[in-house]
This record gives C-alpha cells, sequence and structure tokens, in this order.
C-alpha cells in the first residue's frame, strides 16, 4: 500500500480528469493522498474532494511563493479551515530564496503565522524550504521547537537534512530523487532513517523517470518508491508499508 504526501489534486491540470487521475492512482496501489491547497478556492475544492473520496485527506496554506501578493488576504480564511479541524495539517509553508529572495521578510512573517497556528490547532506542519535553511532552522526552534513536521520535496545537502532528522522531523523525497543528476540527493535517500522517510509526487509537477516530463500525477508515486526501493536495497512491499505507516502517524489518520 502507497500513500502519497503530498500532492496537488485541485490544481487547474485535474480540472477536468479527476475521476480518472484518482482510478489510476488505486490501480497503481496508492491507497491515500495528502492534498495540499494552497488557496481558499482550492480548500473548498478539497474538502468537497474529500467528502467524495475518504482516502483523500485535506492541508492548507498559502506558499512561500505567494505570500507576498495573497497573504494577509488569504490568511484569516486558512486559519478558519485550520481551526474548524477540516485540515490534517498546515502547510505548504515555508521559505523559498531561489526565486523569490526579495520577500524574505514578508516569508518569514507568514511562516511564523503558520506555525503558530498549527501550534495552536495541534497539527503537523508541512514545510517548502529552498536556499533558506539557516533561517528556517532559526524559526523552527524559536516557534514550533518540539512540534511535528514534514520537509517536503526535500532537495538539499545531508547536513541539511540531519539537521531535519534531529528535530524529530520527516523527510519527503519526490520524483527529483530519480533524476540522472540527483546523484547527492540519492545518496541521502539511502541515509534518511527509514522510520522518518516519506514519499510524494507534488503532482502535477515533478513526475519521476522514466516519465519525466509529463503531468505528474498520484500513480506515479510507485515508480518513486520502486527507485528508491532499489536504492535502498529492500522491498518495494516494505518501503511502501513503513512510508504509509510514517505518513499515517505524521497526520494521525
Amino acid at each position: 500500500m502507497l500513500i502519497d504526501a503530498h500532492a496537488h489534486l485541485t490544481n487547474e491540470a485535474f480540472s477536468e480528469d479527476i475521476n480518472a487521475v484518482l482510478e489510476r492512482a488505486h490501480q497503481a496501489g496508492v491507497q491515500a493522498i495528502v492534498n495540499i491547497c494552497t488557496h481558499p478556492s482550492e480548500v473548498e475544492k478539497g474538502l468537497a474532494l474529500s467528502r467524495d473520496f475518504p482516502w483523500i485527506y485535506t492541508v492548507a496554506a498559502t506558499t512561500p511563493h505567494d505570500v507576498e501578493k495573497e497573504g494577509e488576504k488569504c490568511f484569516s480564511q486558512m486559519e478558519y479551515y485550520a481551526q474548524s479541524g477540516a485540515l490534517v495539517a498546515v502547510g505548504e509553508t515555508g521559505l523559498d530564496y531561489h526565486y523569490y529572495a526579495n520577500s524574505k521578510e514578508i516569508q518569514k512573517h507568514f511562516l511564523r503565522r503558520y506555525l503558530n497556528l498549527a501550534k495552536q490547532c495541534d497539527l503537523p506542519i508541512v514545510i517548502h524550504c529552498r536556499e533558506a535553511f539557516d533561517d528556517l532552522f532559526q524559526i523552527l526552534d524559536e516557534e514550533f521547537s518540539g512540534q511535528p513536521g514534514v520537509l517536503h520535496c526535500f532537495t538539499g545537502n545531508w547536513e541539511e537534512a540531519q539537521q531535519v532528522l534531529a528535530r524529530g522531523w520527516y523527510v519527503s523525497f519526490s520524483g527529483i530523487v530519480t533524476f540522472k543528476k540527483s546523484i547527492e540527493l540519492q545518496e541521502i535517500a539511502k541515509k534518511i532513517p527509514i522510520a522518518q522517510l516519506l514519499i510524494e509526487t507534488d503532482a502535477p509537477y515533478l513526475a519521476p523517470l522514466p516519465l519525466r516530463g509529463k503531468r505528474c500525477e498520484p500513480a506515479y508515486l510507485l515508480e518513486t518508491a520502486k527507485f528508491i526501493s532499489n536504492l535502498r536495497g529492500m522491498s518495494l512491499e516494505e518501503l511502501a508499508a513503513t512510508t504509509a505507516r510514517n505518513t499515517r502517524t505524521l497526520f494521525r489518520f
């Protein structure tokens, strides 16, 4: 049994064929999906989706990419969904200094607000981080010490991974780990303790090999699972069962 720990099912890329996408996911052995909603309009669609498909679980926040334009406008609505019990986590939030370095202070401001919201609601946090780990770890230690979370779509180095692990968090790998140039990331995927490992698609983005270039969807999680199980020298069944159990533990479903 596989669980996709991070997908964007309410992204417009799936607006025409979501039922077929979910059927293919089931056929590939995906038994649950954590659906990340990044705008209040997506949350409404996501909650409707989870009513129709109870094996889909909703997470919501405004991403660091969008907080400069939409952070203030959307926060109160995201706060409402978290406080109402509709979510299994808050996210994805975090810091991204690769493309959005000009909004560092705004990103940090909303990261702190979302961390405090998650703590207030006793929810885990889903973090996006790119080229901002020093600031991330400082803020986590100040605002969210001892609380549960995951670094989704991890692309950092081994030292950064160790910092995540030391805080008791999970590290989640997407299809990026299968790319031919992802040698360092593959070495990290070998070393992460299995009890702190998650797998995801980040659909509709980052389709794994040999499907790279296509619209990613949860069914493609199987390819990433096969790749990581081969890397680690373990059976696909063991990897799938353990990462599924880890995902259920984190999100408490």
